[in-house]
C-alpha cells in the first residue's frame, strides 16, 4: 500500500461513507489528511486508520474509545497490545449484554404476538375477548 494517496473523494468512495461523516472525522482528529490547498489526500496511515475506525464502530465503540484504540494501535508494543485486550473485553461484555437485551425484547414481542393472533382467532370465531385485550396492570416491565 506504500505511496497511495487517495483524494476526498475517492476515500468517501472506497469507504462508502459521506463527506459529512470524513469531515467529522477530521474535525474531530482522527483523521489528519495531508492538505494541497484545498485539496485533501489520504496517506496510507489515513487509510489504515479509517478501516480501523469503521470496524469499531461496527463492533459499538464510541469515538472517544475509538480515539484511545488509535492511539493504542499506533504506539505498537507489549503495554498496547494489553490495553487493546482490555479495551475488547470490556466492549465484549457490552455487546452481550445488548445481546441479551435484544433476545428478552425479541421474545415479550413474539409473545405479545402471539397472544393477540389467539384473541383475533377468538373474535373471528364469535367468542368475546373482554378486556383480555388490555396489559396487565399488575405486571411489572422487564
Amino acid at each position: 500500500m506504500s505511496g497511495i494517496r487517495l483524494s476526498f473523494k475517492e476515500m468517501c468512495e472506497r469507504f462508502d461513507v459521506t463527506p459529512r461523516t470524513l469531515r467529522y472525522y477530521e474535525y474531530i482528529e482522527l483523521l489528519e489528511p495531508e492538505r494541497d490547498g484545498r485539496s485533501r489526500y489520504y496517506s496510507e496511515r489515513e487509510i489504515e486508520r479509517m478501516i480501523l475506525i469503521l470496524r469499531g464502530r461496527k463492533w459499538g465503540f464510541q469515538l472517544e474509545g475509538i480515539r484511545q484504540w488509535l492511539l493504542i494501535y499506533e504506539e505498537n508494543g507489549y503495554h498496547a497490545r494489553r490495553a487493546w485486550v482490555k479495551s475488547a473485553n470490556g466492549q465484549l461484555e457490552v455487546l452481550r449484554q445488548q445481546m441479551a437485551d435484544l433476545e428478552d425484547a425479541i421474545d415479550t414481542l413474539e409473545q405479545s404476538r402471539d397472544n393477540t393472533a389467539k384473541l383475533i382467532e377468538t373474535e373471528e370465531s364469535g367468542g368475546d375477548i373482554g378486556n383480555a385485550w388490555r396489559p396487565d396492570l399488575d405486571e411489572r416491565p422487564k
